[in-house]
């Protein structure tokens, strides 16, 4: 640090709370600048520097039978277990969610088995 500075430092040392204050009033003003922006952009990269928990558990939703709806209907019966009629009505319903609260894993199967059969399948 250069001898200019470092005086600079000492003689701004001696302020005190209030007055150091309205010396950042009054730069704020000559220089037409804010003091507050850094700090704001600091607590904004902290904020997006935490990590972002992973998700474990997912849904597998229908938007689309496909044409081939018998074939979709007997691999919701293979995932869930569910009868035929109830697996013939969330095969025609939009948004109905085959299989909740599962894992990556899980998900990805059978949203594979799904798709071979001709759905529109989605993971959320």
């Amino acid at each position: 640090m250069s001898e200019k500075l470092a005086k600079l430092v000492e003689e701004l040392s001696t302020l005190s709370v209030l007055e150091a204050a309205d010396l950042v009033k009054m730069l704020e003003e000559k220089w037409g600048v804010s003091a507050a922006a850094p700090v704001a952009m600091a607590a904004a990269a902290a904020v997006a520097a935490e990590p972002v928990e992973e998700k474990t558990e997912f849904d597998v939703v229908i938007k689309d039978p496909g044409a081939k709806k018998i074939d979709v209907i007997k691999v919701i019966r293979q995932l869930t277990s569910l009868g035929l009629g109830e697996a013939k009505a969330l095969a025609e319903t939009a948004g109905g969610k085959i299989l909740t609260g599962v894992g990556k894993d899980a998900a990805a199967d059978a949203k594979k088995k799904l798709d071979e059969a001709g759905a529109n399948i989605v993971i959320e």
